[in-house]
């Protein structure tokens, strides 16, 4: 149990700092994109950024299976944590860096308890729309035969992609951008799923209380009706007393009168 305790509190104090790393990555994964003429410096920047908060998540995950009071079952429950961080080093590449970090922050995002379905999930969808834009622009810029070369086009295609309209007039031709259209489109449908189905609970939570309430009403009237009853039977009981209090005050009188000479 002390374990454990010491587990909460290491992810409660660095759910605030991870955050803000994942930010950071996001800044430092865009800005090559975005800015494709940038120096070689800042290009070297942006990718010692990304692998430094690579290694904040991996740090992050060594420290929780150390504080983890069952260490093999920790890693049974978090192996997109592991695949997340051992998936860099397999094969360093940017888009599997962004991968990695997409997965261990929502992972960290799902064990926050204060964080709410709608909030995650217009999470998902922002960061979706944004890292799926850069990355099928950053594969598909310089495709011989792609016809999605600004950052423009990449938006447009990730609306168009997530909503599953898919208009055809932007789309990926080379492996890895159909790769990535296929994960934003199974995304897509299934934050869709999400969403329906959150609305349908309401709609179902809400009949259940007005129904609730209605039972309520039902049994408070006829606790009232018992009640009324109640107090009917009493009140005949209590008009009978008194009538027949007067019969029997009235038999001294008689007897009063036949003693009169």
């Amino acid at each position: 149990m002390k374990e454990q305790s010491a587990q909460v509190r290491w992810e409660r104090r660095t759910q605030t700092p991870l955050l803000g790393f994942a930010v950071l990555f996001a800044v430092a994964y865009a800005v090559p994109i975005v800015m494709p003429d940038a120096s070689g410096t800042v290009h070297r920047a942006c990718t010692y950024v990304e692998w430094a908060v690579w290694g904040a998540f991996a740090a992050d995950y060594v420290v929780r299976l150390g504080l983890a009071a069952d260490r093999r079952r920790f890693v049974r429950t978090h192996w997109l944590d592991l695949a997340a961080v051992v998936l860099p080093l397999v094969q360093p590449l940017r888009l599997l860096r962004l991968v990695a970090t997409l997965m261990l922050v929502g992972r960290r995002a799902r064990m926050a308890p204060q964080i709410r379905l709608t909030t995650y999930v217009a999470g998902a969808v922002v960061g979706l729309l944004m890292f799926g834009s850069l990355a099928v622009l950053s594969v598909e810029r310089d495709a011989p035969d792609g016809n999605i070369k600004n950052l423009g086009d990449a938006v447009w295609w990730s609306f168009t992609t997530m909503t599953t309209v898919g208009y055809g007039d932007h789309s990926p031709t080379t492996g890895l951008g159909r790769v990535l259209a296929v994960g934003l489109m199974l995304s897509g449908i299934a934050l869709l799923g999400v969403v329906t189905a959150n609305i349908a609970a309401w709609f179902i939570a809400r009949f259940e209380r007005d129904d609730q309430v209605e039972r309520l009403h039902l049994a408070a009237l006829r606790e009232l009706q018992a009640e009324v009853r109640a107090l009917r039977a009493e009140v005949a009981r209590l008009g009978g007393g008194p009538a027949r209090g007067e019969g029997a005050a009235e038999v001294p009188a008689e007897v009063s009168a036949s003693r009169v000479p």
